[in-house]
Formats: structure tokens, sequence, C-alpha cells
């Protein structure tokens, strides 16, 4: 998945390398990385609630914790 933001953090990292950031572009490049760390938070997110834990022998050792999450997340969506 592309994440939009992605190219315009990157292009302000560059000015700011460069010539330096407005005021405007400070607030835009703040709320452009919020963004994109909540895309990121979610994607971990969603790929924590299919892990399931196995020991050695298979059994599964998933935590409670985790499991009780994942059974949520099933019941909400």
């Amino acid at each position: 998945m592309r994440i939009v933001e992605l190219d315009r953090i990157n292009e302000l990292a560059h000015i700011t390398k460069t010539t330096g950031l407005t005021q405007d572009e400070l607030t835009e490049r703040d709320e452009l990385r919020q963004r994109y760390l909540a895309q990121i938070r979610g994607q971990v997110l969603n790929s924590l609630g299919t892990v399931t834990l196995l020991d050695e022998a298979g059994n599964d050792v998933t935590p409670t914790k985790l499991r009780d999450a994942q059974k949520y997340s099933a019941l909400v969506n």
C-alpha cells in the first residue's frame, strides 16, 4: 500500500535541507507526519490481529491479551 503523504513529507524534508521551511510548511509537515504515523500504526495493528504464536510442540501460546483483542476486533468488524 502506498502512503500518499510520504511524497510530500519527503519533499518538505528536501526543502528543509536546502532553504528551510516557512511556518505554514512546518504546520503542514507536522500534520502530514501525524497522519502518516496513524496509518503505519493502523497497518501494524491489523497485522498483529492475525498473529498466532505457537511453541515448538505446535501448541497455541498466543498471549491472552492479544487473543482477546483479536476476538474484539472480529466482533467490531
